[in-house]
């Protein structure tokens, strides 16, 4: 039995194979993808808004190291 007649009888078990890594690879880019949505999130949640009592000044305009 030489490896050509192995071929065609092998085609279906590599066809699922090939179609389980595209599956891995989609879920995986899905995973990644909104794991990285979730961090967004949370960053722009983090922005805080100047005091509305408090009065702007030119210090709070123009200081990059104030946050």
């Amino acid at each position: 039995m030489g490896i050509h007649y192995d071929y065609k009888s092998k085609r279906g078990e590599r066809a699922m194979l090939k179609e389980a890594k595209r599956k891995a690879r989609l879920a995986q880019r899905r995973a990644k993808r909104l794991l990285s949505t979730d961090t967004e999130s949370v960053t722009k949640e983090e922005i805080k808004t100047h005091d509305i009592k408090k009065t702007i000044t030119l210090d709070d305009l123009t200081n990059p190291s104030q946050k």
